[in-house]
């Protein structure tokens, strides 16, 4: 039977086991961003489809952190030179195509410090691979977040022969099942994904870890509180950044 009772009780279990296999690597992930923030750096999150929610659930928020950059998606094309018709291009999937994120990377005021959160659950499409890839390449600290059971059992597409997870210093696995979806059916298919709720619980907790050690640095917290006036200088302060 399938029910809102069995879903909660399987998604703790997972949930559980995320942070139990994975609290190390959330850890040094806490500390990269700590001293990414104490030398004036940004946190760069890029994910495709789904995967961009996790930028998303940790930033314009009242008690986030403000030095977060979305790279998104729909910049090739507001701030590029992309076409609509390319980017929706539906026989030519632009998110699959290798060769274009430096149109991408190259829109951004990137800094030395900065480092990077780059976010796929299969971590085989062209765009994310070349994102950590080129991140590699200029000397950052790149973050990976993908489904190891989904990613391993995968053919890798892009050009490399490699997936997203082997460009990462420092990978955390969400420990979503392949395919995404969660529960077994009587039917030909699972159901209930849960790859952004496992995405959204990591992105909260290195945040908050993230938080606690900028606090015990003595370090003035660079989030949102609700105070217009707090709340505007932090912003002009990353302006243009985050």
């Amino acid at each position: 039977m399938i029910d809102a009772r069995r879903f909660k009780d399987e998604l703790s279990q997972l949930l559980d086991h995320l942070y139990d296999s994975q609290k190390d690597n959330l850890e040094t992930v806490a500390q990269a961003m700590k001293e990414c923030i104490e030398k004036e750096g940004v946190i760069h999150v890029f994910g495709s489809g789904h995967s961009v929610g996790l930028g998303i659930d940790i930033k314009n928020r009242l008690g986030s952190l403000v030095p977060i950059h979305i790279m998104e998606m729909t910049d090739f094309v507001t701030k590029g030179d992309i076409t609509v018709e390319e980017f929706m291009d539906r026989k030519n999937i632009f998110e699959r195509k290798p060769g274009v994120a430096r149109k991408l990377y190259d829109l951004y005021d990137i800094r030395p410090q900065d480092i990077f959160i780059v976010i796929s659950n299969s971590g085989i499409n062209g765009i994310v691979i070349d994102i950590a890839d080129l991140a590699k390449q200029n000397g950052h600290k790149v973050v990976i977040i993908t489904s190891m059971k989904h990613t391993l059992a995968e053919e890798p597409r892009h050009p490399s022969g490699k997936k997203l997870y082997e460009f990462g210093d420092i990978v955390i696995d969400n420990c979503g099942p392949h395919g995404d979806a969660l529960l077994e059916t009587d039917g030909v298919a699972k159901v209930c994904s849960v790859s952004s709720i496992c995405n959204n619980c990591i992105a909260q907790a290195i945040a908050a870890r993230t938080i606690q050690l900028l606090k015990a640095d003595g370090y003035e917290l660079p989030i949102l509180n609700g105070d217009e006036k707090h709340d505007k200088e932090l912003k002009n302060k990353y302006e243009g950044r985050a």
